[in-house]
């Protein structure tokens, strides 16, 4: 990622976290959905690539086998910020679309 998003937790105001929608509960709501979908994504982009090693070998239960390719893949997305904190990135910044929905009297 070229965002320079931090990867340990930092204290932040909750009043500006919440300015943008007025609503501390809506922020948290908005960034838990964001947080999700940025879980996902990285979930089936790290099945994608640990999927070529699968289909490779037969392995049995007993048998341990250590590929450094597959290891080093691992370590990438264990140094990737979390979710959570690439979210708040994002809301902070104003790089993320949220709207709610308007009640009908």
């Amino acid at each position: 990622m070229d965002k320079k998003i931090p990867v340990n937790t930092i204290t932040r105001d909750i009043k500006n976290l919440a300015e943008p929608t007025g609503n501390i509960y809506e922020t948290v709501v908005i960034l838990s959905k964001r947080a999700n979908q940025i879980a996902l994504a990285e979930k089936k982009e790290l099945n994608k690539k640990l999927e070529d090693f699968r289909g490779e070998r037969d392995a049995t239960k007993e048998e341990v086998f250590e590929n450094k390719e597959q290891i080093e893949i691992s370590k990438y997305y264990e140094r990737q910020p979390k979710p959570d904190l690439v979210a708040i990135y994002e809301f902070e910044n104003g790089e993320i679309y949220f709207r709610t929905a308007k009640s009908e009297e």
